[in-house]
């Protein structure tokens, strides 16, 4: 069996199913505070921080905006405005 935060390998599409797994999860709108971060270990078995890491690397996987651009280039434009603001 996998660590959880092991990188699983890619499947034939590209992404593995980790990679899949954190894309649906951003895809989904949360009811409340804590709910995101509840999902985030229930679901995927990892840290808060640890899926923001593994997300942030994910975005830049051209992989990655193949399978979901309408979610990556959304947040590759909060990142972007984030960093603006600082």
């Amino acid at each position: 069996m996998t660590a959880p935060d092991a990188d699983p390998a890619p499947s034939p599409r590209g992404l593995s199913d980790r990679d899949r797994a954190l894309l649906a999860l951003e895809r989904r709108s949360w009811a409340g505070p804590g709910a995101k971060e509840r999902a985030i270990r229930e679901e995927l078995g990892i840290s808060p921080v640890r899926y923001f890491q593994l997300l942030n690397a994910l975005i830049e996987d051209e992989r990655a905006l193949r399978e979901d651009p309408v979610t990556v280039n959304r947040l590759r434009r909060l990142r972007a405005a984030r960093r603006e603001r600082r």
